[in-house]
């Protein structure tokens, strides 16, 4: 009832239902100030808070940093975790389009002998999307660095997967093309891809390295050239997605558990979802 009566009397004497303006300390930053504020974010949106009060402070302004950050949410704007994506420039768009334009006519039975390669990571305690748990009120224990990791090598076509290796040590081109001589042509056999097979791989500079060209040309393996700064076009980072969702629903306790649980859900992995990507 105390409600009411306080609409009722403020609309008798203001004619208003709406919030008034409180009395209290008048804003330290002026309307200009304000506006200069939303200028510098908005040029550089990784601008700090430390840095805009410097700036307020140089412009005779001195503000706390919540007053800044009210104003700045005045605007409409707000703190966000950035999203990670590759740095491309110029040349980098226009040969992903040269690129494009040149397989937009590609056959369907050349593409299903395109065997994807790539590498990925994969945490003993981690994965790359956030998950909801119940719990009761207290601590949650952590690990850190995600309880150790294990790199990972595999390829795959329409037809299904390939063989999955796990990259022990640091990657250098002498492994890699040690991968390649015990994995690559064996995983075209298995998977039917006939001699005209064509074999993808970015740009990395093990992939890209004298002794791995060497084997290639050594084993007339005919290479997809691929455009610089473009993870985003290899169908295969899907399939790892895939892969880690699996994974981490089996909560594997170890690495050789974790690598014995990736080998087998990567078996698992359904050739009609390879077909479709």
């Amino acid at each position: 009832m105390n409600t009411v009566a306080s609409i009722i009397h403020k609309w008798k004497k203001f004619e208003t239902t709406r919030t008034l303006p409180r009395a209290g300390q008048p804003s330290t930053l002026s309307d200009r100030g304000r506006r200069a504020l939303v200028r510098e974010v908005t040029k550089n949106l990784m601008v700090t808070l430390s840095e805009l009060q410097r700036s307020s402070v140089e412009r005779g302004e001195p503000s706390r940093r919540t007053t800044i950050s009210a104003a700045i949410h005045q605007s409409g704007l707000y703190g966000r975790v950035a999203r990670r994506k590759p740095l491309l420039s110029k040349r980098h768009m226009a040969a992903r389009l040269q690129f494009a334009k040149r397989h937009l006519k590609d056959s369907q039975t050349m593409r299903k002998k395109i065997l994807w390669l790539d590498e990925t990571k994969i945490e003993l305690f981690g994965v790359n999307a956030r998950r909801h748990v119940w719990r009761k009120p207290g601590t949650i224990p952590t690990v850190k660095h995600g309880g150790g990791s294990i790199m990972l090598w595999g390829c795959f076509s329409a037809a299904g997967t390939g063989r999955l290796v796990r990259i022990k040590g640091k990657m250098t081109a002498a492994m890699y093309r040690d991968i390649l001589d015990e994995n690559l042509l064996q995983s075209a056999l298995d998977l039917r891809l006939g001699r005209r097979s064509i074999f993808q791989q970015d740009n990395n500079p093990k992939h890209t390295a004298k002794i791995s060209k060497e084997w290639l040309q050594d084993n007339s393996v005919n290479v997809l050239e691929w455009p610089s700064q473009s993870p985003d076009l290899n169908p295969i980072e899907h399939l790892w997605r895939d892969l880690k969702m699996a994974v981490h629903r089996r909560f594997p306790s170890n690495l050789m558990e974790l690598e014995r649980c990736c080998k087998e859900e990567w078996a698992k992995l359904a050739k009609d979802r390879c077909a479709k990507l």
